[in-house]
C-alpha cells in the first residue's frame, strides 16, 4: 500500500495539490488519514481522481459528480448512475448544440452585413421586430443605398 502526501498525488494526477483540497471539500474525495499532520493517500485516491477527471471532460459540474458518487443509494451499480446522469446531460448538451447554431446563424447574418453605419443595422434590427409580424420596411442597406446614389 502506498502512502503518498499530498504533491506526490498531484504529480501522479497531473493536477495542483489545492485541486485535490477542493475535491476535498466539495465532496469528491474522502478525507484522507493524516500523519503528523499531514494528509496521506493511497492509490485508491488516483481512481477516484481519474473518475472525477472523466467526468468533467464529458461536461459534469463539481455537483454533478458528487451526485454520481453519492446521491444514488450505496448498492447502484456504476451502469445506472451513469445512465441516469448521462440521460439529463445529453439533453442538456443538445439544448447548448441548439443555441449554439442559432449563433452561427446570426453570426453569418452579421457578416453579410452592408449597413453603412450601426445606426442603420438598429433600424434595420428595430424594423425586422415589428409586432404585427407584417413584412419589415425596405431595409436599412437599400436606404443607404439609395442615399448614397442620390436617389432618395
Amino acid at each position: 500500500m502506498a502512502d503518498w502526501t499530498i504533491g506526490e498525488v498531484a504529480g501522479r494526477a497531473g493536477l495542483r495539490p489545492s485541486a485535490i483540497r477542493y475535491y476535498e471539500t466539495a465532496g469528491l474525495l474522502p478525507t484522507p488519514l493524516r500523519r503528523a499532520g499531514r494528509r496521506i493517500y493511497d492509490e485508491a485516491v488516483l481512481r477516484r481522481l481519474a473518475l472525477i477527471a472523466l467526468a468533467q471532460r464529458a461536461g459534469f459540474t463539481v455537483r454533478e459528480v458528487r451526485t454520481l458518487l453519492h446521491g444514488f443509494a450505496p448498492r447502484t451499480a456504476p451502469p445506472a448512475r451513469w445512465r441516469t446522469l448521462t440521460e439529463r446531460k445529453l439533453a442538456e448538451l443538445e439544448a447548448r448544440v441548439r443555441e449554439a447554431r442559432a449563433m452561427q446563424a446570426v453570426i453569418r447574418r452579421l457578416r453579410a452585413c452592408a449597413c453603412p453605419t450601426l445606426e442603420d443595422c438598429g433600424r434595420a434590427l428595430t424594423a425586422a421586430r415589428t409586432p404585427t409580424g407584417s413584412a419589415p420596411p425596405a431595409s436599412a442597406r437599400s436606404r443607404g443605398r439609395a442615399r448614397r446614389s442620390g436617389s432618395s
